[in-house]
């Protein structure tokens, strides 16, 4: 199982350098990959795009960009343009965002999500392989010609849960890109859905990267108690919500890779034997000899 780094809690700190830093040690170190979210303090894109030449070799991904507010035009420019910058290491995930936030906070709709995701990937596949659209949908409209900055795409990713999201990813996409999803729903629901589409499609086998907190401590009480106060607002999202009680949990600090190297590494074994195929390691240390603890066990799965 390939490891990655997610680097959004040090993007939230609103510290462009301090992002760079951390990327070239991740680079530095061998991880697979780096990962940011758009998040409130940062366009995950540009971010990337500004840390590249600190972090020249590991391949550098988003871990997602919301699709609404972005027409297809609009973020397959954008991509391109970073794809051209990294010298080709952009791994674009990207996927719905949460309807509280696309309607409550953009003023968007929100309907009909999954087949809104569908004529977008439509869009932007074209968009980015052909530099040209031609797309009447019912719920999207694209007829555009760009420049293309790299003759390259960058592999799309998109983040799904139910059925037809997983279907769409197999099917469209080379995988797809979880938060806070456990081995029961890897192993159950999303490696066979998406596994399936990929097969029907004739594509290669998809990715499925599970984003996960992760802290190496003796006090691993302590360390659920401190994801479960950082996340339990995830309550307010309905993906998750479901993917939660998939699980069969009660909340994030029931999936996080919390406790000592012998602990962490069979939770990871698990994840890997149910179909993970990379871990994106949040890590979510109070400590400093936790956070180097941590960042160890990691370095020597690679």
């Amino acid at each position: 199982m390939r490891i990655g780094i997610n680097g959004t809690r040090v993007s939230g700190r609103g510290d462009l350098e301090a992002v760079a830093a951390h990327a070239r040690e991740a680079d530095e170190q061998g991880f697979a990959s780096y990962w940011l979210a758009q998040f409130v303090s940062v366009d995950a894109l540009s971010a990337l795009t500004a840390i590249a030449r600190d972090a020249p070799r590991i391949e550098l991904g988003t871990a997602v960009v919301p699709i609404h507010g972005r027409h297809p035009l609009v973020l397959s420019m954008q991509a391109l343009t970073v794809q051209a910058a990294t010298g080709g290491r952009l791994q674009l995930g990207i996927g719905l965002s949460h309807r509280p936030i696309v309607e409550d906070q953009m003023g968007l709709s929100y309907e009909r999500p999954a087949g809104y995701a569908a004529e977008y990937l439509t869009a932007l596949d074209s968009l980015l392989t052909t530099g040209e659209a031609k797309l009447r949908g019912q719920l999207l409209r694209c007829e555009a010609q760009i420049v293309r900055m790299s003759e390259t795409p960058p592999p799309v990713l998109l983040a799904a849960l139910g059925p037809r999201m997983l279907d769409l990813a197999g099917s469209a996409t080379a995988g797809t890109s979880l938060w806070l999803a456990g081995p029961r729903v890897v192993r159950e629901h999303v490696a066979p859905l998406i596994r399936r589409a990929a097969e029907r499609a004739g594509r290669p086998a998809p990715r499925i990267l599970v984003g996960l907190p992760i802290c190496v401590t003796d006090d691993a009480e302590r360390a659920r108690q401190d994801v479960s106060r950082a996340y339990g607002q995830t309550s307010q999202f309905t993906s998750y919500v479901d993917v939660l009680a998939r699980e069969g949990v009660d909340g994030p600090e029931d999936v996080a890779l919390v406790g000592d190297e012998s602990e962490v590494a069979a939770s990871l074994d698990r994840l890997e034997q149910a179909g993970a195929t990379e871990l994106i390691a949040m890590e979510f240390c109070r400590t400093e000899a936790e956070a180097v603890r941590t960042r160890e066990f990691l370095r020597r799965l690679l």
